[in-house]
């Protein structure tokens, strides 16, 4: 009910609203763009549609493979992160994932990301090894 209360004065009024949450079934709802972060930092930026659809990010797909009903386009596995949570006060060198992310290299524990434009699209990443998003998995 709360929500329905925002989005209505955010509709009536023209308000932008910083909606902070894990959960991106709701976030998706809401929101016309999610910027989703670990630890601090910035990983994948995009508007919610796109961003559902096509999660590049591993820490996003996990976001989306932990909802009850998982985006279509993730595989459920992912939503099990192994690993410790690093200190948010000490985080890890390189990107702040690696230390749970299934699919890091050597580089990853070494060189801090850079956010980067995913094609031509308003879609943002910051990973050294995004995940190709597989139009097969979305037809599950």
């Amino acid at each position: 009910q709360v929500l329905n209360i925002l989005e209505d004065m955010k509709a009536r009024y023209g308000l932008t609203l910083l909606f902070i949450s894990h959960d991106l079934s709701v976030v998706k709802n809401v929101s016309d763009r999610i910027i989703v972060m670990y630890l601090g930092k910035v990983c994948e930026i995009g508007n919610a549609d796109e961003l559902y659809e096509h999660p590049r990010h591993p820490y996003t797909r996990a976001l989306l493979a932990s909802i009850p009903e998982p985006a279509p386009t993730v595989d459920v596995s992912e939503g099990d992160i192994e690993g410790e949570l690093p200190s948010p006060i000490h985080p890890p060198a390189g990107c702040r994932f690696n230390t749970r992310c299934q699919h890091a290299t050597d580089i990853c524990f070494t060189d801090e990301p850079v956010m980067q434009q995913v094609g031509d699209s308003d879609h943002y990443l910051a990973c050294h090894h995004p995940v190709e998003v597989s139009v097969s998995v979305g037809e599950r």
